[in-house]
């Protein structure tokens, strides 16, 4: 049985307001062939929060979104009904902790923490580990590009452009060097004609006519 590669992608950091938005978390089990059990818990700290704590700013953190025994739940009621669990399905052994927002609004700003409780199961013992990735979102009121692809849509028209001359200037190349070669050859035409021409004259010449 085959079993697809895990491969630690950063989150989008850009959302949009109205639309949904994915924020990636995943987190790769170095050793595959250990058996292992994970749940995931989100935070959130909005753009005008100074720690990640509820709307009280008790000593608390709190916790936006959790996910365990394949049971999601949303605890934040700022995201109710508006978060969907986008990881790992149908295992315990999650890698991949991603939520996707629905309805974006500009409130949802802020500082994203994803928390992994990861237990590998040894033959004599357990270990456990929790990783952790933070994602900083902005949210615009629509998509808006950045330089660097500004620049690659740039640069693909100057080289587009670039392509372009430097065939017409390989086909005046070529133009040129095929002219010059017939005109070679016609020169050698030419010159074999007036050769053959004057040795037959010469041949001419020298016949005697007898009486």
């Amino acid at each position: 049985m085959c079993h697809g590669a895990c491969v630690e992608v950063d989150s989008d950091t850009e959302a949009v307001a109205n639309e949904g938005f994915k924020l990636g978390c995943i987190s790769c089990k170095m050793r595959g062939e250990v058996s292992a059990m994970a749940s995931v818990k989100w935070f959130f700290k909005a753009s005008y929060e100074t720690e990640f704590t509820d709307k009280s700013h008790s000593a608390i953190l709190f916790q936006l979104y959790s996910y365990e025994y394949q049971i999601a739940k949303t605890i934040d009621p700022r995201f109710e009904e508006r978060l969907a669990w986008n990881g790992s399905k149908n295992t315990d052994d999650l890698q991949d902790g991603s939520i996707y927002i629905l309805n974006v609004t500009f409130n949802d700003t802020g500082t994203y923490r994803c928390i992994f409780s990861r237990t590998l199961k040894y033959t004599n013992y357990e270990y456990n580990i929790s990783p952790n990735k933070t994602i900083v979102m902005n949210v615009v009121a629509r998509v808006t590009r950045g330089l660097a692809s500004i620049l690659s849509e740039v640069m693909m028209y100057v080289s587009i452009i670039g392509l372009q001359l430097w065939l017409v200037v390989e086909m005046i190349y070529c133009y040129r060097k095929i002219a010059a070669a017939g005109e070679e050859a016609l020169r050698e035409s030419a010159a074999e004609y007036l050769a053959i021409a004057s040795e037959s004259k010469d041949n001419c010449a020298g016949v005697q006519v007898a009486e």
